[in-house]
């Protein structure tokens, strides 16, 4: 069960002057752990020429369209298979998968605690159906409140973000360095982007080869709970009072 999200008695920023923005996959919760469950499950209904057609289904859906799809491969993966029950558990495995247990250890302690100075919001890339869904089975839409944002590409959709969201400065968290080099690319000193070592895109060989490197670099999300909250916010910030100790 995650932690409910605290509150101190001092703040180091005003609701609303900071925004921290989440990623999802491999950022909180653990997307590589359930694509390999998912091949598992595509070999034991469909054996591997089934498994490697959803894959190839899903790549080629994926590079069309920006961002995964895992249901759509599924509706054109119905030729071939019309008379087998199997595919049709295929759905429930994905709508039914337990997300809340690939939520990696300290994701609630450190949600709760960056929320004692900043708005939290997550801002995901996906489908309109299953990438809300996996986010609501898993417990993060609670733990943020419902401040939810899933796009087509996220760094075309900043001005959306800023609409919903306005703040003084924004802090993005993610595993994809292309991405917040083209966040900081658009939002410059707005925005202090920090790059967490997980899942099969964080490279820190391309975060060092990106035209804006990260301003920050982790080696898990969790570490966010113990940092000193003022590396997130620039240079110039005005003095606050003390931010409380972490807990």
């Amino acid at each position: 069960m995650h932690a409910s999200p605290g509150s101190g008695p001092q703040e180091l920023a005003r609701p609303g002057e900071l925004v921290i923005l989440f990623d999802v996959d491999n950022t909180l919760l653990d997307n590589d752990r359930f694509s390999a469950d998912l091949d598992a499950q595509l070999v034991q209904a469909l054996g591997e020429e089934g498994r490697m057609r959803y894959r190839q289904l899903y790549e080629r859906l994926r590079d069309g369209r920006g961002y995964a799809d895992y249901l759509a491969p599924l509706q054109l993966l119905r030729r071939g298979f019309e008379d087998d029950p199997d595919l049709l558990e295929l759905s429930s495995f994905l709508l039914d998968y337990p997300f809340g247990e690939r939520v990696f250890p300290e994701v609630w302690r450190m949600l709760a605690q960056v929320q004692r100075f900043a708005t939290v919001a997550l801002l995901s890339d996906g489908d309109m159906v299953f990438q809300p869904r996996k986010i609501r089975r898993s417990g993060l839409w609670d733990a943020v409140r419902g401040r939810v944002l899933v796009t087509l590409h996220k760094e075309r959709e900043l001005d959306s973000v800023r609409s919903r969201l306005p703040a003084r400065h924004y802090v993005l968290v993610d595993d994809k360095p292309r991405l917040l080099d083209a966040v900081k690319a658009e939002l410059g000193a707005g925005v202090t982007t920090v790059f967490v070592r997980q899942g099969h895109y964080a490279s820190d060989a391309d975060a060092d080869a990106a035209a804006h490197p990260p301003d920050l670099r982790l080696d898990r999300v969790g570490d966010l709970a113990v940092i000193a909250p003022e590396l997130l916010f620039p240079a110039d910030w005005p003095a606050r009072d003390p931010m409380p100790e972490p807990v």
